[in-house]
């Protein structure tokens, strides 16, 4: 942690404001690690966006690119530019939309589906490391009390992983 950051308060060297940063440090640090091993399984150089945009296009299966660039705040086009790769890569297929000729339905292959099969066992690696470091007891303590949190954001907010930028 770092020295010159201001003093730590009485109740355990905790300062005010830090529990937010602890949080987005360790995101970061799984996040690393779930692309390192991506790479070691020699898996395309996919990004933050496409983890985001594939979990959207699992719970949403009637979504549009414009749905998709919503939902990750990017313009049209640049959900377009994801999509694109996505679909070059046999993650996911475009099919006309039903009622618009300008849209198409976005879903995930089963290739899709595999590579989220395959993210959730790795996400399941970096907390079982975290549980190594802290004990089973205490990674389910901070799961509880993370779940706590997300179960008392107003509906709009709870309702399905966002990234940050």
């Amino acid at each position: 942690m770092d020295e010159n950051a201001g003093p730590a308060t009485a109740s355990g060297g905790r300062r005010p404001g830090e529990v937010p940063l602890l949080l987005a440090t360790v995101f970061r640090d799984m996040s690393d690690h779930l692309h390192t091993r991506l790479a070691e399984l020699g898996r395309e150089p996919l990004r933050p966006a496409h983890g985001y945009a594939f979990r959207y296009l699992a719970d949403h299966p009637h979504a549009t690119t414009v749905g998709l660039a919503a939902h990750l705040g990017v313009t049209k086009q640049s959900a377009s530019k994801t999509v694109g790769e996505l679909a070059d890569w046999g993650y996911l297929r475009r099919r006309p939309h039903p009622t618009d000729r300008r849209a198409q339905i976005l879903r995930l292959t089963d290739r899709g589906q595999e590579y989220l099969r395959l993210a959730d066992t790795l996400w399941a690696e970096a907390e079982q490391r975290w549980a190594d470091l802290i004990g089973a007891d205490r990674l389910t303590a901070v799961h509880d009390a993370l779940r706590a949190y997300v179960d008392h954001l107003p509906d709009g907010r709870r309702t399905g992983l966002r990234p940050v930028w």
